[in-house]
C-alpha cells in the first residue's frame, strides 16, 4: 500500500511540476507582455495585448492537469487529456518551426525554446501516467 502511495505522489510531483512551469509562464507573459512581446516578433499595444491572450491560453488549457494532480488515478481521463494537449502542443510548435523560414531567426529561436519546454512537461506527464498505473499486486 505504502508503495502505491509513493507511485500516486511521484505521478503527483512529475503533474505539478509541469502545471507550475506553464501557471508560472502564463504569469510572466501576463505581468509583462512588452517583454516578451519582441521574441514573438510583435510589438505596441497589439503585442502585448497577443502575448496576454496567450497567457489566459495557457490557463485556460492547464485545468485537466489541476483535474489530474488531485488524484492522477482516480482521474486519469483528465491527466491523459493533459498528455494529448501536451503531445499537440510539441507537434503543433514543430510544424510551425519548421514552416517559419530562416530568416526569421528570433521567432524560431522563441518557438524551439517551447518545444523543448513543451517536450520536457510531455516525458513528465508521461512518467505521470506509468506512475499512476495501479500496480499488477495491487487488490
Amino acid at each position: 500500500m505504502l508503495a502505491e502511495q509513493g507511485r500516486l505522489w511521484a505521478a503527483r510531483v512529475c503533474i505539478g511540476a509541469v502545471l507550475f512551469a506553464n501557471v508560472q509562464c502564463a504569469v510572466a507573459f501576463w505581468l509583462s507582455p512588452a517583454a516578451y512581446a519582441p521574441m514573438f516578433e510583435l510589438a505596441g499595444a497589439a503585442g502585448q495585448a497577443a502575448v496576454q491572450g496567450i497567457a489566459v491560453l495557457f490557463l485556460m488549457w492547464n485545468v485537466p492537469y489541476g483535474v489530474a494532480l488531485w488524484h492522477p488515478r482516480r482521474h486519469r481521463v483528465s491527466l491523459w487529456q493533459a498528455v494529448a494537449m501536451q503531445a499537440l502542443g510539441v507537434a503543433g510548435e514543430t510544424l510551425i518551426w519548421w514552416q517559419l523560414p530562416a530568416a526569421q531567426a528570433m521567432l524560431r529561436s522563441s518557438l524551439t525554446r517551447f518545444i523543448i519546454f513543451d517536450a520536457g512537461g510531455l516525458v513528465a506527464l508521461c512518467a505521470a501516467v506509468a506512475l499512476a498505473r495501479k500496480s499488477s499486486t495491487h487488490n
